[in-house]
């Protein structure tokens, strides 16, 4: 079933905050915070490891009543709820948005038309630590008997932005596999990279959903060639393992089956790091840590799903957002980590991940 369409403008709530808006947009929030001496805690959520204060925001006990009858009256809880059910809510393709099974626990039953996608999902997560930890740990090794010291993660768009991001922001956890990521079209990026690996002892993972997308196709055929410089058609199954939902096209690459890491056409682009498109995350921090990533993110799913919006982080947070950018008419918004960590997580966020 596909969510409601109400337009948030024409509702009685809407008119409210227009209402609002114009007799608070002049005030002084230095004047709040002086006839409201609790507005600091008042403003403030503490969930978890979570700390979020926006008392400094040009609002006031009003405006998040207001923007609570709104999200009532366009009925927010509802969405969220067919949102986790797997429901249709992804009307451009028709498809349920289900992200948030992939970081779900085992024993949990999520249905997407009708099926419980979790055994799947496991299935899928078993693959990937055995594998990744027969890489890390020396048991699978290259051609020529050699241990794995490189991974090069090709991909464009959510398959390349999300692991990278992931990667570099948990670097803190990294063991002895030193990443790499291959994206730009262009010959000089992946020649640069070509020119610091030795054959032997690299990984090479496709990443792509239909095993089509020109971009990672035209790079990954450039590193195939370059590694048949050095070595055989048959130690292609060695060293290149793949994410795809094509098998055929993947086996016709010269990939094993068994090198065949699958993923469901429920899985958008730039929430994918969370399937088995995050295999280079498992391979770069190890698989353990990529499933606290999971558990994490799987904390903030039901905090999502079942917090009041009055204290729900990611509600409230949007609530600003539509309030700055509706009300305010202001057009920008800036995300600003304070870790070298995280340097790669505005770009994550600001760009557009369709890579398939």
């Amino acid at each position: 079933m596909a969510l409601n369409s109400i337009n948030p403008t024409q509702t009685k709530a809407w008119s409210k905050l227009k209402e609002h808006f114009e007799a608070i947009k002049d005030d002084h929030m230095k004047t709040w915070f002086k006839e409201n001496p609790g507005r600091a805690d008042e403003f403030t959520i503490q969930w978890d490891d979570f700390y979020v204060d926006f008392s400094k925001n040009r609002i006031n006990s009003e405006t998040m009543q207001l923007f609570k009858a709104l999200a009532e009256e366009v009925k927010l809880k509802e969405a969220v709820s067919k949102y986790f059910e797997g429901d249709t809510i992804n009307q451009t393709e028709a498809r349920a948005v289900m992200h948030t099974a992939l970081r779900a626990p085992e024993n949990m039953e999520v249905l997407v038309d009708g099926v419980n996608v979790i055994p799947e999902i496991f299935k899928v997560k078993a693959l990937m630590k055995n594998f990744s930890d027969a890489i890390i740990n020396g048991t699978k090794k290259g051609f020529s008997n050699k241990t794995f010291t490189d991974v090069v993660n090709i991909g464009i768009g959510g398959s390349d932005l999300g692991p990278a991001m992931v990667v570099d922001s948990l670097a803190f956890y990294g063991n002895h596999l030193k990443p790499h990521f291959v994206s730009n079209v262009d010959g000089d990026h992946v020649n640069e990279v070509l020119k610091t690996l030795n054959p032997e002892t690299t990984l090479f993972v496709i990443v792509s959903k239909t095993f089509t997308t020109q971009e990672t196709l035209s790079n990954a055929t450039t590193i195939r060639d370059w590694f048949l410089e050095h070595a055989t058609q048959e130690d292609v199954a060695k060293h290149f393992v793949a994410v795809s939902t094509n098998t055929a096209k993947v086996e016709a690459f010269g990939i094993e089956p068994s090198n065949i890491f699958p993923m469901w056409d429920w899985v958008g682009g730039r929430f994918s790091l969370w399937s088995a498109v995050g295999l280079s995350i498992s391979l770069a921090v190890g698989h353990d840590n990529f499933e606290s990533l999971l558990e994490g993110a799987h904390k903030m799913d039901t905090h999502f799903r079942e917090e009041e919006f009055e204290t729900n982080i990611p509600t409230v947070l949007a609530f600003l957002s539509i309030w700055y950018n509706n009300f305010f008419e202001a057009e920008s918004e800036a995300v600003i980590p304070y870790t070298q960590y995280l340097n790669q997580f505005a770009t994550y966020l600001t760009t557009s991940h369709y890579g398939k």
